[in-house]
């Protein structure tokens, strides 16, 4: 049974429920449906009686908690995947439920978007008695606001606890697939190292300096040899284009401009990270690699060839493109009709066919689910079967929307670990993402973009150490990357990113 402020809900329809309980889902697009942004966002509290006037208030309130004022005669068809998310949020937060429960509510926002949402959560909670139930797969937004966590497993409660319980036994939570926050994961390594007692793992960035920073002032003089340098991301890499945009404007309509005169070169093997805000234009321009969009102003070279005079398929013989939404892109019966399709378009079918569809669907451990439904598998295994369907067509250049999104822990290693062994083959790897440890551990250079231009090019550590592009990208860095610029104010130490790099640091200077 579940009963909710008393209700049972087996008695009691959802328009009763919904006077008292909000869900935001994990796809925005499941529950936007509004002409444009304000009707949407006016459609819930409407319906509960209010007046005209109640109902204007609320809606501008919650456009204006989540960041989207202006935007009100916008259709959601015109919204990036992240302004849908956050027009999603809105529409519920209008409703002035007691008990708000958010699924995944900002795995769609960039880094800055995410804390905006969360500090509007915050305000909703000092404002009134709300309880907020969070279904999350990030640590860093729960670490520091919730007082239960609950970890499921299996169909199963398998944890209830603290947060601090869980997150500083790196080994336990692991087991359990959910990912912890980095300045816990770089305090248990030292915690191996015996450097430091396991109580004293930190969780946030500040606990970390605080067990950090005196260690850096004892040992100040002593940090010379152990500095690294990062190195510069050379743009001019002597490895051949296979992939130029030159001089690239994309218009939507005669009001949004998507694209303002984009230059850039992409080389063979390269790892690239594509990060901005929402709404900058980094979808939009991946779109036009493979010709799913097409220049207003400017051309696209595809390996030496320009795209305006190639079909679709044709390019994606060179460039495939994984949506950021797995679903948008299924559509077949079974798994390995879906994996299949790609090659009949292009021809290939018999013996050459099936041993392809048999390796890619090996390579990405979907291979004992030959006949199941595509839409019944998980959202990580969509996702993994979606790669796989690319994969197929062989393209030199695999362009990745958003490859993380809504999957646990071991769903994001995988998949990472995947598109890693990838590059490491040869093929050239384009990610669109908002979570920076990914562009931190993975990535060899960095693409902003800001308002449809590119702000920066360069590595993942110059990125973190440049305040004002990141600002600008709206990019917030890596735990480890806003720790090391903290500890950069008391000696004279290179900014470092990743926990893996922070942690030999540490254990190595501890030995001095």
């Amino acid at each position: 049974s579940v009963h909710v402020l008393g209700i049972d809900t087996k008695r009691y329809r959802i328009q009763r429920l919904v006077q008292h309980v909000g869900l935001v889902m994990q796809d925005p697009e499941s529950q936007v449906f509004g002409m444009n942004v304000l009707a949407d966002v006016m459609f819930g509290p409407a319906n509960l009686g209010l007046t005209y006037d109640e109902v204007m208030a609320r809606a501008r309130r919650a456009l204006n908690l989540v960041g989207l004022v202006g935007f009100d005669k916008r259709p959601p068809s015109d919204l990036s995947g992240g302004e849908k998310q956050r027009l999603a949020v809105a529409s519920v937060l209008a409703m002035h439920p007691e008990i708000l429960v958010l699924d995944e509510p900002t795995s769609e926002l960039d880094p800055v978007g995410r804390e905006e949402v969360y500090q509007a959560v915050d305000r909703l909670r000092e404002d009134g008695d709300v309880t907020i139930l969070a279904i999350e797969h990030s640590p860093d937004e729960v670490v520091s606001r919730a007082e239960n966590l609950v970890v499921f497993s299996e169909g199963k409660m398998a944890y209830v606890g603290t947060p601090k319980d869980i997150f500083t036994n790196a080994p336990k939570a692991h087991d359990l697939g959910i990912r912890i926050p980095e300045p816990a994961e770089l305090g248990w390594k030292l915690y191996e190292a015996g450097i430091i007692e396991q109580q004293k793992i930190p969780l946030t960035v500040d606990e970390a300096f605080e067990l950090i920073s005196p260690w850096i002032i004892e040992r100040k003089d002593k940090l010379a040899k152990y500095d690294i340098h990062p190195g510069s991301c050379d743009t001019r890499n002597s490895k051949e284009v296979i992939l130029s945009v030159e001089d690239l404007s994309h218009s939507y309509s005669d009001e949004i401009h998507a694209l303002r005169g984009v230059s850039l070169d992409v080389h063979k093997g390269e790892f690239i990270a594509l990060v901005g805000q929402n709404g900058a234009g980094k979808t939009t321009l991946a779109k036009h690699f493979n010709g799913l969009l097409r220049p207003t102003k400017g051309r696209v070279v595809v390996d030496g060839k320009d795209a305006a005079g190639q079909a679709i398929y044709e390019l994606a013989k060179v460039v495939g493109y994984v949506f950021q939404n797995p679903d948008h892109q299924i559509f077949s019966a079974t798994v390995w009709e879906e994996a299949a399709y790609g090659l009949k378009v292009q021809g290939i079918t018999g013996d050459e066919a099936k041993e392809t569809v048999i390796r890619v669907l090996d390579l990405v451990g979907l291979s004992n689910l030959l006949e199941y439904n595509p839409f019944t598998l998980s959202k990580g295994d969509r996702q993994k079967l979606a790669v796989a369907s690319i994969l197929a067509i062989e393209p030199h250049v695999l362009v990745i929307d958003e490859p993380t999104t809504g999957l646990d822990a071991h769903g994001a290693e995988g998949m990472m670990t995947l598109i890693d062994h990838l590059n490491k083959l040869g093929h050239t790897v384009i990610i669109i993402t908002h979570d920076m440890k990914l562009v931190a551990e993975y990535a060899t250079r960095v693409v902003a973009m800001s308002q449809g231009r590119i702000i920066a090019d360069c590595t993942p550590t110059e990125l973190f150490s440049n305040k004002a592009v990141m600002e600008n990208a709206r990019v917030k860095p890596t735990s480890i990357a806003r720790l090391f610029a903290k500890l950069q104010e008391l000696a004279d130490i290179s900014m470092l990113i990743t926990v893996e790099d922070a942690a030999d640091f540490l254990i190595e200077l501890s030995k001095s």
